[in-house]
């Protein structure tokens, strides 16, 4: 899944972020905002970063494994994966979330 076939063009139109997956960024004070898509199949590797992270999936679905334990979140649920702490995640189907990353 693209971002053209989700979201709006305006969050379309905002500055693209570089990283391991697709998403449009959004910077706020000490918060950037990133509006994201996963296509089916997607793996993101364990790692860390030095940013608080809360997201929302709003279509599909996140397998997200911290400290080994892995949780299912569904379109409408909410997360947190806190600084420094080791984590992956899964998309077994095309998925959309919008993530904020909290920095010191």
């Amino acid at each position: 899944m693209a971002l053209t076939d989700y979201y709006p063009e305006l969050i379309r139109n905002l500055p693209e972020f570089k990283g391991r997956f697709e998403a449009r960024k959004l910077e706020a004070k000490n918060c950037d905002v990133l509006f994201a898509s996963y296509p089916a199949g997607t793996v993101i590797e364990p790692h860390r970063h030095a940013t608080d992270n809360v997201g929302v999936i709003t279509r599909g679905k996140l397998l997200l494994t911290i400290d080994g334990n892995t949780s299912v979140i569904g379109a409408g649920d909410w997360y947190h994966v806190p600084a420094e702490v080791e984590h992956s995640a899964e998309f077994k189907k095309d998925t959309a979330e919008i993530e904020f990353w909290f920095k010191d």
